[in-house]
């Protein structure tokens, strides 16, 4: 699986974290950005960057980090093809993808610390979209309003 990795300043840390941790499992990890610390970055710049990866086919999943996750993930639901969600638990983050197709975390440097993150992105790269009738009928209403 391909993971694209995005944060601004307040999710800087976080991202090396969590791509050097993913590097050393033999995951293939694409660095969004920013590539830097700068405290003057804005986050919507790599969340974008991130999702464009994504909906591009450079990954097969996206994390994109702020301070608190929310402004990247309201960024990320802006792009077609891109089902983002803050997830603070493994279980919001393994059911967001199994039940509702989510493609992109987001995830508060802020609020969690690096172990806690280590969990919950294990628990969403380790799900998968679950093709029963009634959440395939669900994403399709959803992608019904990208049109």
């Amino acid at each position: 699986m391909k993971i694209t990795f995005a944060a601004d300043h307040g999710g800087f840390e976080l991202k090396k974290t969590l791509i050097e941790w993913l590097t050393k499992q033999n995951f293939e990890v694409h660095d969004s950005g920013n590539l830097i610390y700068d405290p003057q970055d804005d986050y919507p710049d790599y969340a974008i960057a991130a999702c464009k990866n994504l909906v591009k086919g450079i990954a097969d999943r996206a994390v994109i980090i702020c301070g608190s996750g929310v402004g990247a993930c309201v960024t990320a639901n802006k792009i077609k093809g891109i089902r983002a969600s803050v997830c603070h638990d493994s279980y919001s983050a393994h059911q967001g993808v199994e039940h509702d197709a989510m493609n992109v975390l987001c995830l508060g440097a802020r609020i969690i610390g690096s172990e806690l993150a280590k969990e919950i992105v294990s628990a969403f790269i380790g799900a998968a979209f679950i093709e029963e009738d009634r959440f395939i009928r669900r994403l399709n209403k959803i992608k019904e309003l990208e049109k």
